[in-house]
């Protein structure tokens, strides 16, 4: 298709679309022109966008096509209307994208604690150091149990979600620095594997598997998430590919963020989880499968819904309209 043959014999009618846009009250003949003029010129879109593309006549014939749009159809449908496709298309899609990430981080968590672990428990001037500073004996028999007590159900799912969902927003946010995301997973692996080794040289294994298991899974799973997501904003920003840095960061910025809404939802479950089962004196079996089927429909999510929202070619951006005519790359 030659572009600049069809711009040049579309030239009129593409003008006279973009007056009829832009006029404040139209006749009856005119608002009737209008709509012709829009299906021709939509007619005109799809061809180029068919054989060429993404090109500049196809972005200048698209902001007219909203325009006249915006004229015969109204503004466009409130925020509400928008929530089916976040919760099903959107936010399942970014979630995708970072799965392998996502694997890479959990793969590095375990690689951590394990290491932390063996540590702790064949090092004992370690111990005996933290014998010094802490009341081991203490923190193994009852304050590892105690603390999911202390307070009422209600008020510790308030504080653990609020204190998960931000350090979840600050990964994704602060992600472009490329080493947020990758220190919490190292301060995380560090504090469970010295926990892990305290209590196991306690005979209280079972106890901190007991009660890490149950919201443990989708909590450290959300973790894992957002690093993922902060290092996809970040690698956005060092290799962007054809695309300008700041196009980069705007895309996957977007599409990131939208994590954020997900995590905090997630984090909002296993934070319930935390406060109303953990506690509970119930058969492990019982706790720890609730916070697997929790993070079962996670899992669903990211990897089944995902993939199917990502093969109808959703990246977890705002759509084409919404966030703008792009910039034209060469390459």
């Amino acid at each position: 298709m030659d572009l600049d043959a069809l711009a040049a014999a579309r030239a009129e009618e593409w003008s006279r679309l973009e007056a009829l846009g832009k006029r404040r009250r139209l006749t009856g003949a005119e608002a009737d022109e209008l709509i012709e003029r829009y299906q021709s010129a939509a007619a005109d879109l799809s061809a180029i966008q068919s054989a060429a593309g993404q090109t500049a006549v196809g972005t200048r014939l698209s902001i007219l096509i909203a325009r006249a749009r915006l004229r015969f159809a109204g503004t466009s449908t409130g925020a509400l209307a928008g929530v089916p496709a976040f919760f099903a298309l959107q936010l399942p899609a970014a979630l995708y994208r970072v799965r392998w990430l996502t694997v890479a981080c959990a793969a590095a968590f375990v690689l951590v604690t394990g290491l932390y672990w063996l540590w702790a428990a064949n090092s004992p001037a370690l111990m005996a150091v933290l014998s010094d500073e802490i009341d081991v004996d203490q923190l193994v028999n009852h304050d590892f149990v105690d603390y999911y007590s202390n307070y009422s159900g209600q008020a510790f799912t308030t504080l653990v979600w609020t204190n998960n969902a931000w350090v979840a927003a600050q990964c994704i946010a602060f992600g472009i620095l490329g080493f947020f995301g990758p220190y919490m997973i190292i301060q995380n692996a560090m504090n469970v594997g010295i926990q892990g080794a305290l209590m196991a040289q306690y005979g209280r294994l079972d106890v901190f598997f007991e009660y890490l298991s149950p919201h443990g899974q989708l909590e450290l799973t959300c973790v894992f998430v957002a690093c993922a997501a902060g290092l996809r904003i970040f690698w956005a920003w060092v290799a962007p590919g054809p695309r300008t840095r700041l196009q980069a960061l705007g895309e996957e910025g977007r599409a990131m963020i939208t994590i954020v809404v997900g995590l905090a939802i997630a984090l909002l479950v296993s934070g319930l989880i935390e406060g109303w089962v953990t506690r509970q004196d119930w058969p492990w079996p019982i706790k720890t499968g609730i916070g697997t089927l929790a993070l079962a429909a996670f899992l669903v999510v990211q990897w089944v819904v995902g993939r199917r929202a990502h093969r109808l070619g959703q990246t977890g951006d705002l759509d084409e309209f919404e966030r703008g005519a792009a910039r034209l790359i060469a390459g």
